[in-house]
């Protein structure tokens, strides 16, 4: 009874003992190789794509700002044309008020078409930036991407030679 004991707990120890034991294959120096060329490819290729991140970002803030001072101008320039035109009708004697009346309400709607088409102008050009913005972001993705897949295709490599 005491040998079978004495195997029963010696196989159990040694059973544990071989379950722990690592059996991955050891690096080569060629794998280490690769994994740090990969890994500094990769970094560079996130670098970059941070930057070009960044600077789309800041077009598109620099875009979305010039917008809005087009279109403040245009609106502050339609705002002075219509306050000359009623200054105009103010001033108009009493058998001419009609005709002025007239002619300011010409000339506001003038200025309001103007500065409609300022205010369009303005933001197709701030929507073109953040398209061109949004393509230059996804491309730059889309070469970090590339290159973690190569850098991991060549860690395989090297792991096979």
């Amino acid at each position: 009874m005491n040998k079978l004991l004495a195997t029963l707990i010696a196989s159990l120890f040694a059973t544990v003992a071989f379950a722990q034991a690592p059996v991955t294959p050891a690096a080569t120096p060629a794998v280490v190789k690769a994994e740090v060329k990969a890994d500094k490819a990769v970094a560079a290729a996130v670098k970059s794509e941070a930057k070009v991140d960044a600077k789309a970002d800041a077009k598109v803030e620099k875009a979305v700002a010039k917008s809005a001072e087009k279109k403040a101008d245009a609106n502050t320039k339609a705002a002075e044309t219509k306050a000359d035109a009623n200054m105009k009708v103010e001033k108009a004697g009493a058998e001419d008020k009609t005709k002025a009346v007239a002619k300011a309400e010409k000339t506001a709607a003038k200025a309001d078409e103007k500065a409609e088409k300022a205010v369009v102008k303005a933001d197709v050009k701030a929507d073109k930036v953040k398209l061109t913005a949004g393509a230059d972001k996804a491309m730059a993705k889309s070469e970090t991407t590339a290159v973690k897949a190569e850098a991991k295709a060549d860690v395989k490599a090297a792991g096979s030679k």
